[in-house]
């Protein structure tokens, strides 16, 4: 999505945009930093024009930050990984927008964090946070799994050990199953004990409603709960079900990112551990190297495979 070819040496501006915050980080021709920037949701998925603004928002703040002149956004690359842009209907639609800069390259939120995580090199992704999903990166293929949204997607992710919580808690509340230490740490927390009080409360929680529940599961394992450990057995599944669909295209190493990965790691499979690495660097510039990669071979988007049986 080509706008105009700047008549400087470019900028390049990754973005990370998600369904919550915008952000963005500034750089020269040879890729030092100039300037970050942050902005509101960018997932289009929460309205076109919202999504927007909040991109030029974070792009203004991070030239200004730069003390670069508004003008120069004419000047800049743009490597975009948003949430939602992996919905045909959406991709369109951005890749329409007619956008300031120099140049567009979209992709989504997840496959510039695997640019990141492998400073551009083939590698996977797997997100263990309030969602959960995975995508890897190998010779140009991309192949992204899950993701599909809580209740009925995000298995093994913070707010499925928080549905997963809450379940045995009223079961056990209800001499339906043994009693488990994690009723008394969510009482805590809530300040509720009357089991249709504490059932209430979470009639319409979100995903990250049900997320601040999953510490609690691993507290009480680490009591030797065994219901609260049976639910990281089951979780940790999960994770390794979608590792184990990403290693199709024989990823070199796997990164795992969000807040319950150092907790989950130990209970994956041995195959798996001995692939993880940490991320080098930030979904922001993985957007960069995207761009980068892009404007060597130009491309309008990455060719993004989901994961089918």
């Amino acid at each position: 999505m080509t706008n105009k070819t700047p008549a400087n040496p470019p900028y390049y501006l990754g973005i990370d945009g998600g369904g919550s915050k915008c952000k963005v980080v500034l750089t020269d021709a040879a890729f030092t930093v100039l300037a970050e920037g942050l902005g509101g949701p960018a997932n289009p998925l929460r309205g076109m024009d919202v999504a927007t603004q909040s991109i030029l928002d974070a792009t203004y703040q991070a030239l200004a930050k730069a003390s670069l002149p508004a003008s120069a956004i004419s000047e800049v690359i743009v490597g975009a990984g948003l949430a939602g842009v992996n919905i045909p209907e959406y991709h369109q639609r951005f890749s329409q927008w007619q956008h300031p800069f120099a140049e567009l390259h979209l992709t989504s939120d997840l496959h510039v964090a695997c640019m990141g995580a492998h400073q551009g090199r083939d590698g996977a992704v797997i997100i263990c946070g309030t969602g959960s999903c995975g995508l890897a990166s190998v010779k140009g293929q991309v192949l992204e799994v899950g993701g599909h949204g809580f209740p009925y997607g995000d298995s093994g992710s913070g707010a499925w050990f928080g549905l997963q919580l809450l379940q045995r808690v009223l079961r056990s509340k209800d001499a339906l199953v043994a009693p488990t230490l994690m009723t008394e740490l969510v009482q805590q927390l809530l300040g509720l004990s009357d089991t249709l009080a504490i059932a209430s409360h979470f009639m319409h929680a979100s995903a990250t409603e049900y997320a601040r529940l999953a510490p609690l599961v691993f507290a009480a394992a680490e009591q030797q709960d065994a219901q609260a450990q049976q639910i990281i057995v089951e979780g940790a599944e999960h994770i390794n079900a979608i590792a184990e669909r990403l290693l199709a295209l024989s990823p070199p190493a796997i990164t795992l990112i969000g807040g319950l990965a150092p907790k989950l790691v130990p209970y994956l499979d041995g195959n798996i551990q001995r692939l993880l690495v940490p991320a080098i660097e930030s979904p922001e510039l993985g957007a960069i190297w995207f761009a980068r990669c892009a404007t060597a071979k130009p491309v309008a988007s990455a060719n993004i495979l989901r994961s089918e049986a």
